[in-house]
């Protein structure tokens, strides 16, 4: 027979379960209950199976003391640029003033055309000719102006001044845009201060 304190042959002795004196005991961690994720409790839980970045954390709720308002950005500063204007195109300049010359001269015609037929119906022609009349005294006879500043004869005078002003207004600016140019290499031009409002 054997005793009880002897192992039996074949088998390993059993590590005894009683805590050492001295060795402190490690807790194991316990691991979280896990909640099941189907049937009627996970339905009526709805908010286990949201994920953690569904749900509304600090940063995402709005501050309470602006009442759930986004403060507006900052307005940008307006930007300034200072350019030197040191040189101009004279070919440019040479159509420009062509074109506004030419507008120039169709307005002065036109004006002069309904200054001429304004002054007839209102009857101021027939005015000056009783005045110069009285003047001349009757020896000398009836005085008519319309003789002498008929229709035609005003707009063609007009015609021939706009004509040599579109003449005169080109070449003068092509010869300004051209001792522009000349003065802008001693001194470096004019100043512009140019900004993004």
């Amino acid at each position: 027979m054997s005793t009880p304190n002897t192992p039996r042959s074949g088998t390993r002795p059993q590590p005894a379960t009683a805590p050492r004196v001295g060795v402190p005991r490690t807790a194991t961690p316990a691991k979280p209950a896990q909640r099941p994720t189907t049937g009627s409790s996970g339905a009526r839980n709805g908010s286990a199976q949201r994920p953690a970045a569904a749900q509304p954390g600090p940063a995402q709720r709005p501050a309470a003391g602006n009442g759930g308002l986004v403060r507006p950005a900052p307005k940008a500063k307006a930007r300034r640029a200072r350019l030197l204007v040191s040189k101009i195109d004279p070919w440019s300049v040479l159509k420009m003033a062509f074109l506004l010359s030419v507008a120039l001269g169709i307005v002065a015609v036109v004006a002069s055309i309904v200054l001429w037929t304004t002054l007839d119906i209102t009857g101021i022609f027939n005015r000056v000719n009783d005045l110069l009349t009285e003047i001349a005294g009757s020896e000398g006879g009836g005085f008519d102006l319309r003789s002498y500043a008929s229709l035609g004869q005003v707009a063609s005078f007009a015609t021939i001044i706009a004509v040599a002003n579109v003449v005169l207004l080109t070449a003068l600016s092509m010869l300004c845009a051209v001792l522009y140019n000349i003065s802008a290499t001693l001194v470096g031009g004019i100043g512009v201060t140019l900004t993004d409002d």
